[in-house]
């Protein structure tokens, strides 16, 4: 189906007309239209036309508003103050253009994006051979998320895990594994994501036991380390097994997760070793590089030490090794010219601001990023404990993500249950459901923050029926569904005839902005300003409810329909909004 004009657009257009009709000049010039507390529209461009005419901004804007067409969309316009035009749509316009939303029973009337693109968004990003923490949760979550609404609106995502699978640990590990062959001898058994971890877990243990006790291991290990780095068959067979196990423990996690990591995204820093050499080559005869006391690095004017000399990116050290910023560089090289992408994101710890700056800026000085190729570091917080201070486990260590999303979903359960009856919910849909609303809980807490920013992880606020969390968003998709089934035969129906209630009307008005705020959440990677939204939309359907029975049995046959049909296209809007965060709407709650 086509597009719906939302109706902001609408007034816009009529307005931008009717400022062309009386000021020719003005043609093209943005009313500066937006929500209003004084009527449905506040548009407050004309006081910089008037300024830029030299004209009376009050008598101006009586001018344009004769030259308005009204009936159509536009109620009612009055020009309020200095210049302002309040602007009121007519009920029948907010009906027909909702019916139109509806009618689009997939999208919901949300367009593509104009000019879409080829997006690699690199996130959750474990290391292999080591459990996933509280730390992990952000990346994963914030660029599923980003995944699902870049992907909606028209954009050709490619995923990529940049997992930690390179470095000297593994010279200890590989050297380790051959003494012990049978470590990770399954013996075609099934393994579980519980098991693989506590494999890894305790062969490291022990490999890390013999390498500080025996000085002789400890010369093999950091020999089979330069025999890793060379691609010594045998050693990359071993190391591939760390590889492997780590793989079934990630999945598991991600799977508790509610989300989709495929194998062929996982590209970690060994995918890139075939090209850190030439990396290294192209930017040293290129000039970005420099060498300086032996090493290859890139100098910034802007980036400097305590003591006021320049802190470069080491792209290759003095002994010849590779850094982080060799493998980013490359990568950056391979999305740009054999993925062909034209926008690169890394949700990435805030504290690794400075290294991405520097990557990116060495990236556009060798003319690998342009005005046609993009890169961004969508920035991460801190997840704080109800103290505010990084979130710990009691006996300060860091909090294990499969433990945290455990209990979210223990807690999550014991809530559902409660209710269970009630709504005659069975020990299967029970287990599930708290599933959904345990780790519905865990994305929406970190979603409804601004990236940026920390926030304190507390499981109670999580998993409340009451104020801003995900329970309150599910229940009131429930809360739609249980209506809808209430309804039996008398099903949902638009009609424009009838005259709207103002809950009606601030429901109606909320839902055709759902379409621009997937837009703009894409455009500027903020997530934050989708869950922000259908709170506010749940906030909007709960005045409804009070102010607005439904199946009241003195509402004549049209206004039940026209009700029906208001909270149908809000349990859509929940729903699909909802998915695009990754988190699930169950039908009953």
């Amino acid at each position: 189906m086509a597009p719906v004009t939302s109706l902001s657009d609408s007034v816009e257009q009529r307005l931008a007309s009717a400022l062309s009709a009386t000021l020719p000049e003005a043609a093209g010039s943005d009313p500066l239209l937006r929500r209003s507390d004084r009527a449905d529209f506040q548009a407050n461009g004309i006081l910089a036309l008037a300024k830029k005419a030299k004209a009376n901004p009050r008598e101006l804007a009586t001018q344009v508003v004769a030259n308005v067409t009204t009936g159509d969309v536009i109620g009612e316009i009055e020009v309020s103050g200095p210049g302002f035009l309040n602007v009121t749509i007519t009920d029948r316009a907010i009906t027909e253009n909702l019916a139109a939303r509806y009618a689009d029973e997939a999208r919901l009337g949300v367009p593509h994006a104009a000019h879409a693109g080829t997006t690699v968004i690199d996130y959750a990003q474990p290391n292999v051979a080591k459990e996933m923490h509280v730390g992990h949760l952000r990346s994963a979550v914030i660029g599923d998320a980003m995944v699902q609404i870049l992907e909606f609106t028209g954009e050709s995502v490619v995923r990529r895990h940049h997992i930690g699978d390179w470095g000297t640990q593994f010279g200890m590990l590989i050297q380790f594994l051959d003494e012990h062959p049978h470590e990770l001898d399954h013996k075609e058994k099934q393994v579980s994501g519980e098991e693989a971890m506590s494999n890894l877990d305790r062969l490291y243990k022990s490999a890390r036991k013999l390498f500080d006790a025996d000085e002789e291991f400890k010369t093999r290990a950091r020999r089979r380390v330069v025999d890793l780095q060379a691609g010594d068959p045998h050693t990359l067979a071993t190391w591939q097994k760390f590889v492997d196990e780590s793989k079934i423990y990630f999945f598991s996690v991600f799977e508790k997760l509610d989300m989709e990591i495929r194998d062929e995204d996982i590209v970690g820093e060994s995918g890139y070793n075939d090209m850190l050499a030439e990396t290294c080559r192209l930017l040293e005869e290129s000039g970005v590089a420099v060498r300086s006391e032996g090493a290859l690095c890139v100098f910034f004017e802007d980036v400097k030490g305590p003591d006021g000399n320049p802190v470069p990116l080491i792209v290759q050290k003095s002994d010849g090794g590779y850094g982080y910023a060799a493998t980013d560089l490359s990568a950056i090289r391979d999305r740009v010219f054999h993925i062909k992408a034209s926008s690169l994101i890394y949700v990435v710890d805030a504290r690794q601001s400075l290294h991405f700056k520097m990557v990116f800026e060495t990236a556009r000085r060798a003319g690998w990023l342009n005005e046609d190729v993009k890169a961004h570091q969508l920035a991460f917080g801190t997840v704080l404990g109800k103290d505010g201070k990084p979130f710990k486990t009691r006996e300060g260590e860091t909090v294990k993500l499969v433990d945290l999303l455990d209990e979210a979903v223990g807690r999550a359960t014991s809530v559902v249950r409660e209710k269970a009856e009630k709504v005659g919910l069975t020990e299967p849909e029970i287990v599930e459901n708290g599933r959904y609303v345990g780790i519905g809980a865990v994305k929406y807490a970190d979603l409804s923050t601004s990236a940026v920013r920390d926030y304190k992880f507390d499981l109670d606020q999580m998993v409340s029926l009451n104020g801003d969390t995900s329970v309150y968003l599910q229940y009131a998709y429930a809360r739609i569904r249980s209506i809808l089934r209430k309804a039996g035969e008398t099903r949902p129906a638009a009609h424009p005839e009838l005259a709207l209630a103002p809950a009606e009307r601030a429901l109606g008005l909320h839902l055709d902005q759902f379409a621009e705020t997937v837009s703009e959440v894409a455009a500027a990677y903020e997530p934050h300003k989708l869950a922000a939204y259908l709170y506010q939309l749940a906030s909007h359907l709960t005045t409804f409810y009070d102010q607005c029975h439904v199946l009241s049995p003195d509402n004549a046959p049209e206004v039940v329909e026209n009700r029906l049909f208001l909270v149908d296209l809000t349990a859509r809007t929940l729903h699909l909004g909802m998915a695009l965060l990754g988190i699930r709407t169950p039908e009953k709650l």
